[in-house]
């Protein structure tokens, strides 16, 4: 995401503060996998996309409307662009949500983290490292566990694994495309092209007669507010304070939601096995943040001394 630059005029933020509003995001984030799951029992998957980012377009469009002078033709190229990496991470995330428990899919989009060094091997041929194919390697052995408990590694599991993909190109997108730009137009920018996308896609799909109640009425409000208007927000605002390694650690709390909330609200539970497959893809993820900690330790140990 964009860093913030601070004015001279605005004082940093307490690290507690910080960290605070990023585990917040992290816990919407969460919820979103509940959410979206009980709001999928009554609206087409690719409806609940177009319906949610339709309204979170027109929330952040009466947020920022007093900075639509500053839309620019750059703005509207980049912000669309990663806008596209954005709308295909949230259509492959509700059909992998419907097809598999919350739980698994919160710890299969986690893979993220293993992916971009992947991705920026095999486009930008950079070193992805011991750590990192050892993380790899983990993830595998994870997966394995999954296929083979409970219904196995269903074809939920396997649009989630994809949606892990689509997660890191977007984050990549972001790092690659954006400028310093106004965040808030590039999220307005970001959230109308998912809605287009989606839109388009349904009208292409079609989709039966449904009726959206009040559960698939306050999904589509939460997921529209909190895990997309908010969360972006919070995200660009603070996330420019710590250092990319430390925000990815806070980031793995975001499969621990989903997993509880799967066992609490919906009753989901997973075999032994799944419980270890599951164990050691968080490890795989958690291992190379930890390492990079490690490594950013000690360069800035070396650069007091």
């Amino acid at each position: 995401m964009p860093v913030n630059i601070n004015s001279p005029q605005n004082a940093s933020p307490s690290p507690l503060k910080v960290y605070s509003f990023l585990v917040l995001t992290t816990f919407f984030w969460g919820g979103s996998f509940l959410f979206n799951k009980l709001g999928l029992r009554e609206v087409p998957p690719v409806h609940f996309v177009f319906i949610r980012f339709s309204l979170a377009a027109l929330i952040m469009l009466a947020l920022c409307a007093n900075r639509l002078k500053g839309m620019t033709p750059d703005i509207l190229r980049r912000g669309a662009t990663v806008g596209v990496a954005l709308g295909l991470t949230n259509l492959t995330f509700v059909f992998g949500v419907s097809g598999t428990s919350i739980s698994r899919a919160g710890i299969l989009n986690n893979m993220f983290v293993l992916f971009i060094p992947l991705i920026c091997a095999l486009v930008w041929r950079d070193r992805v490292g011991r750590v990192n194919m050892a993380g790899i390697a983990l993830a595998v052995a994870g997966i394995g566990l999954l296929a083979s408990g409970g219904a196995g590694f269903n074809r939920g599991d396997s649009i989630s694994t994809l949606c892990a993909a689509f997660i890191a190109i977007h984050i990549i997108s972001v790092s690659k495309v954006l400028r310093n730009d106004d965040v808030y137009l590039i999220s307005l920018v970001q959230f109308v092209t998912v809605a287009t996308m989606s839109g388009i896609a349904a009208l292409a799909t079609g989709a039966p007669a449904y009726v959206i109640g009040t559960t698939g009425a306050l999904s589509l409000v939460y997921c529209a507010i909190f895990p997309t208007v908010l969360c972006f927000t919070l995200q660009n605002n603070y996330q420019g304070y710590t250092t990319p390694t430390r925000a990815g650690l806070i980031y793995t709390l975001d499969p621990v939601w989903s997993l509880l909330a799967g066992i609490i609200f919906l009753g989901e539970r997973l075999e032994a096995r799944e419980w270890i497959g599951c164990g050691l893809i968080f490890m795989a993820v958690l291992a190379p943040l930890l390492f990079r900690l490690l490594l950013e330790r000690r360069l800035q140990e070396r650069y007091k001394g």
